[in-house]
């Protein structure tokens, strides 16, 4: 995983900075020494050094396809691409199908294995883009892959780094108002929208977030931007915006739309949790709460453990520690099962808030478990 966001933060234009920084984070992920990289190679220790540290420039395209071709990386990842590739239009054919899976495994609680399929794709499309190929299907591929990996990265990263997941949305985002596409606009309007209220950009997010519940043309995608609308204004601390956000996403429940991963009564209740507690309103939260749970499950994994997050916040705002306990500890051994750091953080904080020591420092253990999967620290010899 590691050698794949560095190389995803890379222009298809692969600078000998670059090529340094995806040797470095292979070794790191393969826990591997320069020694035995150079060895694996054939190349000198010094050579390895020397391009690692910038002080060697590759730019000889047999140099490139040898170390893809031995490391097991695609060769448009060291930058080595052909347009006139037989296989491009494979691969445009069948990227629709990389995307639906690659969401499949992102929302049945898998986003590492969607971000593994996803970025090859995006590597690929980035390089024919930058070639000037530019036809609308390759574009639309482009985008559609970009707000996917954008959305798997926001679910595996950790908040501090939530800004790369948005830079790809917004990189989506660009492309969807070139198309002219209002269903596609609207949809990644809504995702860029997500990802730039967890990287902490509010006022962007809203502004974002507004114009989808306007231009989306069916009720799933109107009840998603107000899903995520409130629960911007919540952290906003907008009392106003989060109540109408509200109040429209349950007039369409109300009307029978309750469908998809977002509009449903499950998100309205956790959503609805979420804001009342940060808008300054903890004793509705906890009378919401004392109604008890609804009847749906929630549409994906994470769904559960953002749920169990928020109940714990609820229940320590209630004075009832024993109950937000219970919350946290299966929040943390869900997140931490499902490689999801950002709630592991969300969990760390609210165990924090109510001085349940054990519970932040089992959240610690675990995020440091996870940063070791994720990213694991940089070694040689």
């Amino acid at each position: 995983m590691a050698w794949i966001w560095a190389s995803a933060e890379a222009s298809a234009a692969l600078t000998s900075r670059d090529l340094a920084t995806i040797l470095r984070a292979y070794r790191r992920f393969n826990r591997m020494s320069q020694h035995k990289l150079a060895e694996i190679l054939g190349y000198d220790k010094t050579y390895v050094s020397m391009i690692e540290t910038g002080r060697r420039t590759i730019n000889d395209v047999g140099t490139r396809r040898h170390i893809a071709r031995t490391l097991g990386l695609p060769t448009h990842v060291l930058g080595v691409t052909d347009s006139g590739d037989a296989d491009f239009a494979a691969m445009v054919q069948f990227g629709d199908s990389v995307i639906r899976l690659a969401e499949i495994a992102r929302q049945a609680g898998r986003p590492v294995e969607a971000v593994d399929e996803l970025w090859p794709l995006v590597a690929r499309l980035e390089a024919r883009a930058a070639e000037g190929h530019v036809e609308r299907d390759t574009l639309m591929l482009l985008g559609r892959a970009r707000v996917a990996l954008g959305l798997s990265l926001g679910t595996v990263l950790p908040e501090e780094r939530m800004v790369t997941a948005a830079r790809w949305t917004g990189k989506a985002l660009a492309i969807a108002e070139h198309l002219e596409d209002q269903s596609f606009l609207a949809h990644v309007l809504r995702m860029h929208g997500n990802e730039l209220r967890k990287a902490n950009r509010i006022p962007a997010a809203i502004a974002r977030l507004n114009r989808p519940v306007h231009l989306s043309d069916h009720p799933e995608g109107q009840g998603a931007a107000l899903a995520f609308l409130a629960r911007a204004a919540g952290e906003r601390g907008e009392s106003d915006l989060f109540d109408e956000a509200m109040e429209r996403f349950r007039s369409l429940l109300d009307q029978g739309h309750s469908q998809g991963m977002l509009l449903n009564p499950f998100t309205f209740r956790e959503v609805g949790l979420r804001g009342l507690v940060s808008t300054g309103r903890a004793a509705e939260a906890i009378r919401l709460m004392q109604v008890g749970q609804v009847d749906t499950a929630p549409a994906a994994p994470q769904w559960h453990v953002i749920e169990r997050v928020t109940a714990g916040q609820v229940h320590l705002a209630a004075g009832d520690h024993d109950s937000a306990s219970d919350a946290l500890n299966t929040a943390l051994r869900a997140a931490d099962l499902h490689r999801l750091p950002h709630q592991v953080q969300r969990a760390i904080r609210a165990a924090r808030a109510g001085g349940l020591t054990e519970i932040s420092a089992a959240g610690e253990a675990a995020l440091t478990r996870l940063q070791g999967l994720l990213g694991p620290s940089e070694s040689d010899d």
